[in-house]
């Protein structure tokens, strides 16, 4: 057990590597060992292209491959999707054991992937480092568990825990420390989301400074149609990234849907709708930008996974506006502080 789990953690080291680029899938390593050797590593590099089983066994002979073990931090999938089935593979190239770290929680391949290789007769260990994998892969594990994404909202205050120094006005607050980590972190999510306040008087980007092929989808909602005053803003007109517009305002739709741009019409105001569509469209991640307004709806609703609060030690005084204030208890539990040139972060999953 204690080689299997040397070498699972070097599966796990491996998976990392496919970090911004596998979209929709998961983080997924693969190393193939025998006699106490490793002959080769592999991982899930792109979404589309080859997972990290197929990645491995490309790189050796059939006489490497045969009576190996191969360990994997997630079941092998047995479907045709953009990839031919990983077990097939694995059962053709002779493969005598293979170790996996994580049942994949995809009801498509839960089981049918290691069912495939014990019947043909290829010993199975399931379970080690399981729970590095599933953290590994925290989002798409939630999702495909829960049915739904799992959503963080994150908000920047001062000591006085206001957002900004006057209502309706973009105020600096964090350091550049906390505005880099911002940008970097938003790439760990599949959608982006802001009002339509945050849009207008903000005019953000909501892009990310990590190199990706799948930025963020830049989601907003607004149910009044208001910008349809604000056509100009970097959403709707820079083309960096997909922008999802919800509202409940016909025109909106008729008039703002383009090539990026896409507009959801509405049949409720309620946070719940939008989220079952996004589920739908299988958005596994939301990072929640917006203002107070939105992320209390978020926190009130029982709807956030996880709150992201960066702190910066000024105050703005009595005219700005307050930070999120929820109408009910929340502890945050595995909490963890960072402290980014003076400002600290603290982030904590909600325990409700």
């Amino acid at each position: 057990m204690e080689k299997d789990q040397y070498y699972m953690n070097l599966a796990l080291q491996e998976a990392k590597k496919g970090r911004f680029q596998t979209w929709k899938n998961p983080l997924v390593g693969a190393v193939i060992v025998k006699n106490d050797q490793v002959l080769a590593t592999g991982h899930h590099i792109h979404y589309g292209k080859s997972h990290a089983e197929r990645d491995a066994i490309s790189k050796l002979t059939p006489e490497q491959l045969f009576n190996s073990t191969l360990y994997v931090t997630l079941e092998p999938c047995n479907h045709y999707g953009k990839q031919p089935p990983c077990s097939d593979l694995i059962v053709q190239s002779k493969i005598n054991r293979v170790v996996i770290a994580q049942v994949d929680p995809h009801k498509l391949v839960t089981g049918k992937g290691i069912a495939k290789l014990k019947a043909n007769g290829i010993a199975v260990t399931t379970g080690v480092l399981a729970h590095a994998a599933e953290e590994l892969n925290r989002f798409y594990t939630y999702f495909y568990q829960k049915n739904q994404p799992w959503i963080t909202v994150k908000q920047a205050v001062s000591l006085d825990y206001r957002v900004n120094d006057q209502v309706n006005t973009r105020t600096a607050i964090t350091n550049q420390s906390v505005y880099d980590r911002v940008h970097r972190e938003r790439a760990n999510y599949q959608a982006i989301l802001v009002g339509s306040n945050t849009a207008i008087v903000d005019n953000p980007s909501l892009l990310t400074t990590i190199s990706t092929d799948y930025p963020p989808i830049r989601i907003v909602i607004d149910r009044r149609g208001r910008l349809l005053q604000h056509r100009n803003l970097k959403l709707l007109t820079d083309g960096q990234a997909p922008t999802w517009i919800f509202t409940r305002n016909a025109e909106l739709q008729n008039s703002l849907t383009n090539e990026q741009v896409k507009v959801w019409l509405m049949k409720t105001d309620q946070l719940s709708e939008i989220i079952q569509t996004l589920t739908e469209e299988g958005i596994q991640s939301v990072y929640v930008e917006g203002g107070p307004t939105l992320a209390n709806a978020f926190m009130n609703g029982e709807l956030a996974n996880e709150l992201i609060e960066y702190l910066s030690p000024h105050f703005l005084g009595k005219a700005g506006t307050a930070g999120i204030l929820p109408s009910y208890k929340i502890m945050l539990k595995n909490v963890k502080f960072e402290q980014l040139s003076g400002n600290l972060r603290i982030a904590g999953e909600i325990d409700v």
